[in-house]
This record gives structure tokens, sequence and C-alpha cells, in this order.
């Protein structure tokens, strides 16, 4: 268990990740996506993996629905307690990592 501040300084254990997943673009053939998944808890990832697949399986990042779904994955990982990480090969790889974009918007 990881442990943060509260807002009055109190200690609250933070629960434990049940893995990492990592999103990688493959090219420009179908299927697109590849999946690599690391943690304890199989299950909850092998399941991820599956609903992930389903949203991205026939969607290049250049799909104006890519975005879309995209945010839906990555909401699903953070509800699922998974480290999601995208690997796009391009410098669109902060699209959904939390970071700013590179013109400087959020």
């Amino acid at each position: 268990m990881a442990n943060t501040m509260d807002s009055e300084g109190m200690e609250e254990a933070s629960p434990e990740p049940a893995g990492t997943a990592t999103i990688t673009y493959t090219g420009h053939l179908a299927p697109y996506w590849d999946i690599q998944l690391e943690g304890k808890e199989q299950g909850v990832l092998e399941s991820f993996r599956d609903r992930a697949m389903a949203r991205l399986t026939m969607l290049p990042p250049y799909d104006p629905q890519f975005r879309r779904n995209g945010e839906r994955v990555s909401k699903e990982a953070e509800r699922q307690g998974i480290v999601l990480h995208w690997n796009l090969g391009t410098e669109r790889d902060w699209v959904f990592s939390g970071k700013a974009r590179p013109d400087g918007d959020a």
C-alpha cells in the first residue's frame, strides 16, 4: 500500500495498482494495437485487455473515433486501478497520459 497525505495532513493508504498496461500502436494494418500487461491481478488485467481491444481493434489513432474510445479506455483503467501507458510511436503519446499537450493546451 502506498501512503498519501489528505487535505488535513493525515496519512491515508491508497490501494496498490492492480497492474500496468501498455497499449502500443503497431502500424497501419489491423488490428493496429498490442496490449502488454504486468501485474498480480491477472483476472482484472485480462478483462481490461478484452474490453480495451473491443474499443480499439479496428480503430487507428488517426480515426476521429479514436480520441473518444481512447479516453474511455483510460477512464476504465483508472477505475480498475491499472496504470496505463500509451505508445503511439509519435509525439501524440501525450494524448491520454495526463501530460500537457505539446502546443501548451491542457
